[in-house]
């Protein structure tokens, strides 16, 4: 129970592992984007989809940043 506590404010991706994911591309950090379930690369200016609580770290399912969001 504890674990789904501590997972409620980062849309079911656990914390500890926002903590250690980097951009695919660029090896650079992520933010994370509450509202549309993102993990955002400001350094390749894409954000990488989080469905189901599991970050979609593959550059073809990631949205532009200049894209409107999905």
């Amino acid at each position: 129970m504890a674990e789904a506590d501590t997972a409620q404010g980062t849309g079911g991706v656990d914390p500890r592992l926002l903590e250690i994911l980097v951009c695919p591309l660029t090896k650079g950090p992520l933010r994370y984007d509450a509202a549309n379930a993102e993990l955002v690369s400001e350094q390749a200016g894409l954000a990488f989809p989080i469905r189901d609580g599991i970050p979609i770290m593959l550059v073809d399912e990631a949205r532009r940043l200049d894209d409107t969001p999905r």
